[in-house]
């Protein structure tokens, strides 16, 4: 668990990497330049192999700064994934409500996220709740998703809209620092 102390008015301060992971075209990027800059970016170009963002969070008056990796989603990039995803905190797996393909493959993100920690902390999210005539995973499936590999909890998003955005980095954030609390 990737974790760093800082002095604060506050007291401690935390640095947590988190990694975004899915198939390409889920909306990856688009959610942490929503999350980031409140922003919606319509069209957003497909990520190679990794990028960064950083945000501050505000959680019970201590502030944590999250390190967020947007990890390519394309089969091409897989083989650099598992070396970016090395000392993560926690993880947001994705997949696009609108393509059910998107979901069935998430077991391979699985083995991948959780190679080098069986325990590290997944929230399932399924993007694009905005496109409400094109939805075609209902949530009985993807909370089976959810429950068959023991993952956080589900969550709906849209980031075009930025409902449960916020909430997704906020519940990823407690669960880290609960483990830590747990572990100390």
């Amino acid at each position: 668990m990737q974790l760093n102390d800082t002095q604060n008015d506050q007291g401690d301060q935390y640095y947590f990497k988190i990694i975004t992971a899915g198939e390409g075209g889920v909306g990856k990027t688009t959610l942490l330049y929503r999350y980031v800059d409140g922003v919606f970016l319509k069209d957003t170009k497909m990520t190679i192999g990794v990028e960064f963002f950083l945000k501050e969070i505000n959680i019970d008056n201590n502030i944590y700064k999250l390190q967020l990796w947007d990890l390519g989603g394309e089969q091409q990039f897989r083989v650099l994934l598992k070396h970016y995803i090395t000392g993560a905190s926690g993880a947001l797996l994705m997949f696009d409500l609108t393509r059910e393909i998107t979901l069935l493959k998430i077991d391979e993100w699985i083995d991948l996220i959780r190679e080098a920690n069986r325990e590290l902390p997944i929230l399932l999210l399924g993007t694009k709740l905005d496109l409400t005539e094109k939805i075609c995973v209902d949530d009985t499936h993807a909370l089976q998703h959810k429950e068959k590999f023991r993952l956080l909890d589900y969550l709906k998003i849209s980031s075009k809209t930025g409902q449960n955005v916020n909430e997704s980095f906020e519940l990823i954030t407690r669960k880290i620092i609960e483990r830590i609390e747990e572990i100390q």
